[in-house]
């Protein structure tokens, strides 16, 4: 993309409102980051990804951030076997109620600081191929999640189960 972000950001708003309904993104084969790639998005609703396997992603922190109006989220044709970085990625998902992660490969992943943070309607976690033996960072991944979610997080992995008795 030309420009900065925050110039792109504002060709989607009006008088400071959103403007936008829907997107269609056209993704080059040489980006290797989705960093921020949605950030502040406060109008969609829904993001479905249909044919989307690109191998050579490696930073996903920051993705959705901010995207308090999202609802619906399909990351089913992810590829994320080169992924390391994770950190905030849902961060402030708030009408967020279900996320199936899994298809996530995490083995390479080290931060998934504040992944889920503030994701305060999520009752349903699907993350039971989630392999955090390459983690460092970990912390606050589900601070502000709801106390239920506890219940109905699908998950094998142990330093998970740690963090989530912080919910």
């Amino acid at each position: 993309m030309n420009g900065n972000k925050d110039e792109i950001k504002n060709k989607f708003r009006i008088n400071g409102e959103d403007k936008a309904t829907k997107i269609k993104i056209i993704i080059d084969y040489q980006i290797i980051s989705f960093e921020k790639l949605f950030e502040g998005c406060y109008c969609i609703e829904s993001i479905i990804f249909k044919k989307f396997y690109r191998n050579n992603i490696n930073n996903m922190s920051y993705m959705f951030y901010g995207c308090p109006s999202l609802k619906e989220l399909n990351l089913n044709n992810f590829n994320t076997n080169n992924v390391t970085d994770m950190s905030m990625m849902f961060y402030g998902c708030s009408s967020l109620k279900e996320l199936n992660l899994y298809n996530f490969n995490t083995n390479n992943v080290t931060d998934m600081s504040m992944m889920f943070n503030e994701c305060s309607s999520l009752k349903k976690l699907n993350i039971s191929n989630f392999n955090t033996n390459n983690v460092k960072y970990m912390n606050l991944m589900f601070d502000g999640c709801p106390k239920g979610l506890k219940n109905n997080i699908i998950t094998n992995d142990e330093k998970i189960k740690e963090e989530m008795n912080e919910i």
